[in-house]
């Protein structure tokens, strides 16, 4: 079945995150910045996938620096929760702005069919959390921004991102994830945490359902899902690491492409035409017009 012939769901995306979140086990949750990604990792058995600002504004040629635009965000949005129906958890940056911009980033969302928005305390030039020098919000103005985003959803679900602990220490941290909680937070995000103490602290600290950013090349050491379930967290994000695998091959393909002129010696690395056909599910949407002959694959 296509998503041209998929029933509308019965339940709101973000109702189903909170019913994934309500099993025993840590959420897994791998960044997918388009509707191929998202449907690859569906494919492996994923069952939420989330969209980094980061990887989106890589994937555009753009800095993550908040200049990527709304209209950019949404299209992946849309394309994302289109093709695998999955929950999708979306990277809201700083919110596009104050109150009212934040509320009506949160309408788009819910319209684009996301199941959540992540929006973070920082101001703009915002940066990568596991970046230094990182500009923040008064909590006060970031718990604004988290009323008025929880005043304007219906079923979204709203993750308030702390980039505290790196500059003002994990208390303040603390403090701040307390204040968003207040505010109508759904789940806190702390940044960039560097030490399995530090994590096991926080999390006992709010007693609240929190989000755990396993990135590469940060602050935060590597650890396993079931690590971070033991340090409390009940959703863990790998958001930029199928964009790194992704650019890592396209470089190292350019590179034989050029040295070689061809790519003949390079197909056992590639994904085979049949095997794309078979992930979007080209057939099924041939069969769905008659006036097209069902395509036949070459070997």
């Amino acid at each position: 079945m296509t998503w041209l012939t998929t029933p509308a769901a019965t339940e709101h995306p973000g109702q189903l995150l909170k019913q994934l979140l309500q099993k025993k086990e840590i959420l897994r949750v791998p960044g997918a910045h388009n509707a191929l990604t998202a449907l690859l990792a569906k494919e492996a058995g994923f069952d939420c996938v989330y969209l980094s600002g980061g990887a989106l504004s890589a994937s555009l040629g753009l800095p993550d620096l908040g200049v990527m635009m709304p209209d950019e965000l949404l299209m992946a949005v849309r394309s994302i929760c289109r093709a695998s129906k999955l929950p999708l958890i979306v990277d809201g940056d700083t919110g596009y702005g104050e109150a009212l911009n934040v509320m009506r980033l949160i309408q788009d969302l819910e319209i684009s069919g996301a199941a959540a928005v992540q929006l973070e305390d920082q101001l703009l030039p915002k940066k990568c959390g596991h970046l230094s020098d990182k500009l923040l919000n008064s909590k006060e103005d970031m718990a604004a921004k988290i009323s008025a985003a929880n005043a304007a959803r219906s079923n979204l679900q709203i993750i308030a991102r702390t980039d505290a602990a790196a500059s003002e220490g994990l208390d303040a941290a603390i403090d701040r994830a307390k204040c968003y909680i207040e505010a109508g937070a759904d789940i806190i995000f702390p940044e960039a945490l560097t030490t399995e103490q530090e994590m096991e602290k926080f999390n006992k600290a709010i007693n609240f359902p929190t989000l755990a950013n396993m990135t590469e090349f940060g602050k935060t050491p590597y650890l396993s899902a079931k690590k971070f379930e033991e340090l409390g967290f009940d959703i863990v994000i790998w958001p930029v690491t199928s964009l790194r695998c992704e650019a890592a091959a396209m470089k190292q393909l350019f590179s034989h492409l050029k040295e070689y002129g061809g790519q003949g010696a390079y197909l056992d690395k590639l994904m085979e035409r049949k095997e794309i056909y078979s992930v979007i599910d080209y057939h099924k949407y041939e069969d769905l017009d008659q006036s097209i002959a069902r395509s036949i694959v070459p070997d």
